[in-house]
């Protein structure tokens, strides 16, 4: 398969579940499950896991291993039941309440957010349904808002609710994300986004369970509301990686802002040496359409130039007709652009440590050598993070582990290609391992091949740590 520097995360549902279908995406390019515990039963999810675990254990898979991200619900705003939709038109008058009584004869919705009626005020706007409905509060006495129907529709059962603007007074980790978190640590999953992380408070929340249970477990920080991306500064330096995701940031900020917001945050990933994803609606027309728009191209590709460590599917994996078809094409988008992108870029990188600066180092050295690779030798996979911070776009990142959890989170590692690898304390033994697997993958027919090597096991100094080795 053909080197690409950006990793491909997949939202496994009914369409990818099954053994053959996740077999498919993975020798197609995917990297990363992403199991979203808004929708997932623990069954379901043991499943996948166990799935995930058989393929990356047969020797026949040659893709490196796959990473499991679970996915927080978080804490969410819903609509009450109702028997039938409830139609409404522009400039209807209808009743938001706290109550549990809910009459839908007098269009009287229930919110099932108690300081709902403290949150907004005249004027406000209430979100609902990802946006396709929309209400304005005319007035509110103690149990009741009164709205107008700006944008129309029929209103379902538990549609979602945004407030925009709006802090929401709900704990960062709900009782349900607990009881998620504790299934994902108990069945190793590598990665755990959270959802609407509003300040590094939220993030020192999740520490804290992970640290208490000793899970390696990487944590992701959703973007998805104004507070978190006030504080995206604070997010990116007590966090592993950050998702842009673009649903919910799109409601709660202003859409037509949506792509600086993007940059901004990727940016800020860039400066502090964060993984970083972009998530949704990336190939959305691919649900029903066995190919995508002109739009969703360069959306994606934009997300390349910025940098992004991994671009997430959501329901064009989880439930669309053609998942392994949205592989391929982001696996073709990412190649295209990267082999463009290497003309003239520069990292957003603020080097904060030696290691860090020689990450950098290594990047410049192997463009400047026209290297056909950097090989990284680690044991927590940070100095293979350093390397990757500084975007070596074109030139892969080989990466040999002894830890397979370190093995699995590479594959939210831009550029790096990791193999795990045993026995890494001897230096003779392990370049003579190396050498065979980088033959192996160059093919035999190249005579000569030129790598840069870092590694922060056989030395410790860091004038050391840097080698130029011909294979």
């Amino acid at each position: 398969m053909e080197f690409s520097r950006t990793k491909i995360i997949c939202t496994i549902g009914p369409a990818t579940s099954s053994m053959p279908v996740l077999r498919s995406l993975y020798n197609n390019g995917m990297n990363v499950v992403r199991i979203n515990m808004s929708h997932a039963t623990h069954n379901f999810a043991k499943s996948v896991i166990e799935k995930v675990k058989k393929i990356n254990s047969d020797p026949k898979s040659k893709h490196g291993s796959i990473g499991v991200l679970l996915d927080t619900q978080g804490p969410e705003i819903r609509t009450g039941d109702t028997e039938v939709p409830l139609d409404l038109e522009v400039g209807d008058e209808v009743t938001l309440t706290v109550r549990d009584e809910v009459d839908v004869e007098t269009s009287s919705i229930k919110i099932n957010y108690k300081d709902l009626i403290h949150s907004v005020n005249k004027g406000s706007k209430i979100t609902v349904d990802n946006g396709l409905i929309n209400f304005s509060v005319i007035s509110k006495d103690e149990e009741t808002l009164l709205c107008r129907v700006i944008d129309g529709g029929k209103l379902g059962s538990k549609r979602h609710v945004n407030l925009p603007g709006v802090r929401v007074n709900l704990p960062s980790i709900t009782s349900k994300d607990f009881e998620d978190i504790n299934f994902g640590i108990e069945n190793d999953v590598d990665f755990i986004a959270l959802s609407f992380v509003r300040n590094k408070e939220d993030l020192e929340d999740l520490q804290k369970i992970l640290d208490a249970k000793k899970s390696p477990a990487k944590i992701i920080a959703k973007i998805e509301n104004q507070e978190g991306l006030d504080n995206i500064h604070d997010i990116c330096q007590a966090s592993w990686g950050v998702m842009v995701a673009r649903g919910d940031l799109g409601i709660e900020t202003s859409l037509v802002d949506l792509p600086n917001i993007q940059r901004r945050i990727m940016y800020a990933c860039a400066k502090w040496g964060r993984r970083s994803i972009v998530a949704t609606h990336l190939l959305e027309s691919m649900i029903s359409n066995p190919t995508p728009t002109r739009a969703e191209v360069t959306d994606i590709a934009n997300a390349i130039y910025e940098g992004a460590d991994g671009i997430m599917l959501s329901g064009e994996t989880g439930i669309g007709k053609y998942p392994k078809e949205c592989v391929n094409f982001l696996k073709s988008i990412a190649i295209k652009t990267e082999n463009f992108r290497t003309l003239g870029y520069e990292s957003n990188l603020m080097p904060h440590s030696d290691w860090q600066h020689i990450g950098v180092t290594a990047k410049n050295l192997a463009e400047s050598i026209n290297a056909d690779g950097i090989i990284a030798i680690t044991r927590t996979g940070k100095t293979a993070q350093y390397i990757s911070n500084a975007k070596p776009f074109g030139i892969p990142i080989f990466v040999f582990t002894g830890n397979k959890s370190t093995n699995r989170q590479l594959s939210l590692v831009g550029s790096t290609i990791p193999y795990f690898l045993t026995g890494l304390s001897n230096h003779e033994k392990t370049l003579k391992k190396v050498t065979k697997i980088l033959r192996d993958y160059y093919g035999s027919n190249i005579k000569s091949l030129k790598f840069i090597m870092v590694s922060s096991i056989f030395s410790e100094e860091h004038s050391e740590a840097i080698q130029i080795i011909n294979i």
